[in-house]
Parts: C-alpha cells; sequence; structure tokens
C-alpha cells in the first residue's frame, strides 16, 4: 500500500504558498495559486488532500472545495480562513471540509492538521483493502456451486445486480445493498450437497427427486449459519428463503407473507426472473417479455407484491442488466 498521499494547495499569496509547501514537503505537494488550474488538475488526477485558502481572486475557496467534491466525492479538505470568518467557516462545513487553519497559523499546528488527515487516509485505504480481499473471498466462495450445476457466472452476476436493484428501490441503504449484493450469489450454494444424478438430470425431476433437491436450501443455510461475518449470516438467510412463496405454499419452512426475510423475498424474484430467462438442458429460455409476465402474474401469490411492483416499474434498468450480463 502506498504510504503517502497527494496533497494539492491553493494560495494565490506567493510566500503563503511557499510557507505552506516548505511544511508538508515530506508528502511532496503540488502547488498552485489559480484555483481554476486547479479544478482541471483535479479532473484527471486523484487527489488525498486540498489545502486551500478561501479569499482568492477567480474563485473563493468555498467554490473550489465545491467543484473538487463533485469531481472526486472523497477528496479530503482544510480551509484556511482568517479570524472572525465565522460565516465561512459555516459554508465551509456546509459544503464537507474536514478541518481548518486559521491565520495567523503556526508551523506546528500546520504539520500536524496534515499529519492528522494523513493518518486517517491510511485508515481508509487500510479498511478498502479488507474490504475489497473479503468480495473476493465471496466471489470465489459464490463459484463453489457453478462446479456442479449448469447455472453460469453470468446468471450469478444477474441475480446479485437485480436483488441490488429491488433492494435499493425498496429503500434499503447502501449498505443493506452491498451486502445483498454480495449475499445473494450465495442462494445455491447448498447444491454443492446434492447428488449430481439428480442436480444434474437433463430432464424434469419427478416428485421424491424434487425433494431430495430441494435440501439444497437447508445445506446452504447449515454451510453459512455459524458465520459471524454480515455477508455470509445474510447468505445463510438468503439459501434458506429463497425459496419461500408468499402465499406459503414455498420450501422448506413454509413462510408467508412478510414473514418471509426481506432478503430472501428480493432474491426469489431475482432468481426465478433469471432461470426463466437463461437456457437448461431441460428447457429453452423465456423471452425478456414473457418471464415478466410470469413475475407480474404471481404478485401476491409467489412474489411479495410491493417487490413484484417495484420489479415491473424499472423493467429498464431490469433490461439493461439482462443485457449486459449476456442472458444464456
Amino acid at each position: 500500500m502506498n504510504s503517502k498521499i497527494k496533497i494539492v494547495i491553493v494560495d494565490d499569496e506567493p510566500t503563503n504558498l511557499m510557507l505552506l509547501e516548505a511544511l508538508a514537503q515530506e508528502y511532496e505537494p503540488l502547488t498552485f495559486a489559480n484555483p481554476l488550474e486547479v479544478v482541471e488538475y483535479l479532473r484527471h488526477s486523484a487527489v488525498d488532500l486540498l489545502i486551500t485558502d478561501f479569499n482568492m481572486p477567480r474563485m473563493d475557496g468555498i467554490e473550489l472545495l465545491k467543484k473538487a467534491k463533485e469531481i472526486q466525492p472523497g477528496i479530503m479538505s482544510i480551509m484556511i480562513t482568517a479570524n472572525g470568518e465565522e460565516s465561512v467557516r459555516i459554508q465551509a462545513l456546509d459544503e464537507g471540509v474536514d478541518d481548518f487553519l486559521t491565520k495567523p497559523y503556526s508551523p506546528s499546528e500546520v504539520k500536524l492538521r496534515i499529519k492528522n488527515r494523513h493518518i486517517l487516509r491510511l485508515e481508509e485505504r487500510s479498511t478498502q483493502a479488507l474490504k475489497e480481499r473479503e468480495h473476493e473471498a465471496l466471489r470465489i466462495l459464490s463459484k463453489t456451486a457453478e462446479y456442479k450445476d449448469p447455472e453460469t457466472a453470468s446468471h450469478v452476476a444477474r441475480v446479485a445486480h437485480y436483488s441490488k436493484l429491488l433492494g435499493r428501490l425498496y429503500g434499503l441503504d447502501k449498505e443493506e445493498q452491498e451486502i445483498l449484493f454480495y449475499a445473494a450469489p450465495l442462494h445455491d450454494i447448498g447444491k454443492v450437497g446434492i447428488k449430481d444424478d439428480i442436480l444434474l438430470k437433463p430432464g424434469k425431476l419427478d416428485d421424491d427427486e424434487f425433494e431430495l433437491m430441494k435440501a439444497h436450501s437447508r445445506v446452504g443455510y447449515e454451510i453459512l449459519a455459524d458465520a459471524e461475518n454480515p455477508y455470509l449470516r445474510a447468505g445463510a438467510v438468503i439459501a434458506q428463503s429463497h425459496h419461500e412463496k408468499y402465499n406459503g405454499r414455498g420450501y422448506p419452512l413454509g413462510l408467508t407473507g412478510e414473514d418471509i426475510p426481506l432478503y430472501g423475498r428480493i432474491v426469489a424474484i431475482a432468481d426465478v426472473f433469471d432461470a426463466l430467462t437463461s437456457i437448461r438442458p431441460y428447457k429453452r429460455a423465456w423471452s425478456f417479455e414473457e418471464a415478466m409476465e410470469l413475475i407480474k402474474s404471481e404478485k401476491g401469490e409467489h412474489f411479495d407484491p410491493v417487490l413484484v411492483d417495484l420489479f415491473v416499474e424499472s423493467e429498464t434498468q431490469i433490461r439493461e442488466i439482462f443485457i449486459r450480463f449476456g442472458a444464456e
């Protein structure tokens, strides 16, 4: 991991600019006297920390901060103000500034405030790296069932995207949407516990075979249920509940209505829609329109009626996912 952060300093006063550059020299900052040049620079170069004076011609520090946040939402910032500029500080806070330097500032203060931002950014990078490794492990785990099941990686990707979209439309926050996105592909992980002669049968399963196939919901839950990881816990819930039906005729528990966990209700729609529009050894792929009509017809029966309405109303976005990830 890169231990340095990229700093841009902006001040139209040459003396102030030289002083700030000297105080931040260990970070090798870039300096600008013209805020308009900074805006252009931000359009093509990632920056960790923006240190900007407020009083500048052409564009003041508040406007520069606003444009910087529009271009790079994650950029950190320190605003330099003078004593008595309380209204400026309030405006800067409203635009999301992270810290302030008040003139006249001491060299020690400048160095400490930059150091604090440096530490925070490195912590963010470390957290992001851990999250990316966690997501990688989840992607690998979600592929486990594919080695036995004729379904494809594209099916897993589409179910994940359909599920995240439905979660967002339902009002889930970004964290829950992310959990749903990475947990949804685990819905059929229990198929690793199903015998090949049933899982890979080219024709329709008879009643006894279907009863054995249904065990994959229980197996998937048992594989994931004891995990502390929030993605795996959600995966356990989804594995167990995505074959439940709103009318109580699903399996394995025969739950009805909102007794079915929300994640299970969401993935139920995503999984069925994608299964219908995908080729399987025992069936042709339905058209997008045919599958959408099936989802509509099962409103309040197989599927949560609120979620069905959201799914149908977002047909354009559903079709984009359907095309982007190439239905088989």
